[in-house]
C-alpha cells in the first residue's frame, strides 16, 4: 500500500517512543512510503528549531527518509483544505497516489478522505496493520 505519513506523525516517530514509531517502521518494512520535499523542508526545519533535535540526527532522518521512501515529484492541483499551508503536501500525496493520508492533524481527519484519498489517524493506520484490513 502507498502510505504518506503527513510532518506530525514523522516528527513524532522520530522524537517518541511509540505508537507513530512502530507505525513508521511497520511502513518501512512492509509498505511503500511516499515523501515530498515540502515535507522534508519542513522537518528540517521544526526538528531543531522547534523539537530541539540535533542538526545531526535531523540530517540523518531526512537521509534515511531520501533513501527509504519515494520522493514524490510532482504535484496535483492543490484541494481546498481547511489549512491552506496543507494544501501542498496533500497535493504530493495525491500525486504520488497514495492510498492513505496519515495525520494527526485533526481538521485533516474531519475530512475523512480527500479525492481517492483516505485521511487516518497514526491509530487507525495502526490497527489496520495488525488486523492486516486495508481500505
Amino acid at each position: 500500500m502507498k502510505v504518506f505519513l503527513d510532518t506530525n506523525v514523522l516528527v513524532s516517530a522520530l522524537t517518541t517512543r511509540g505508537l507513530c514509531t512502530e507505525l513508521f517502521e511497520a511502513v518501512l518494512q512492509a509498505h511503500d512510503l511516499l515523501i515530498s520535499e515540502s515535507v522534508i523542508v519542513e522537518l528540517e526545519r521544526i526538528l531543531p528549531e522547534k523539537m530541539g533535535q540535533p542538526k545531526t540526527i535531523t540530517k540523518n532522518f531526512v537521509a534515511l527518509l531520501r533513501t527509504e521512501a519515494q520522493l514524490v515529484s510532482g504535484t496535483a492541483p492543490f484541494p481546498s483544505l481547511p489549512d491552506a499551508d496543507d494544501e501542498p503536501i496533500v497535493a504530493s500525496a495525491i500525486a504520488g497516489q497514495a492510498q492513505v493520508f496519515v495525520t494527526g492533524d485533526k481538521a485533516l481527519l474531519e475530512l475523512q478522505r480527500v479525492e481517492h484519498l483516505a485521511m487516518i489517524s497514526p491509530r487507525q493506520f495502526w490497527e489496520m496493520c495488525i488486523t492486516n484490513r486495508y481500505l
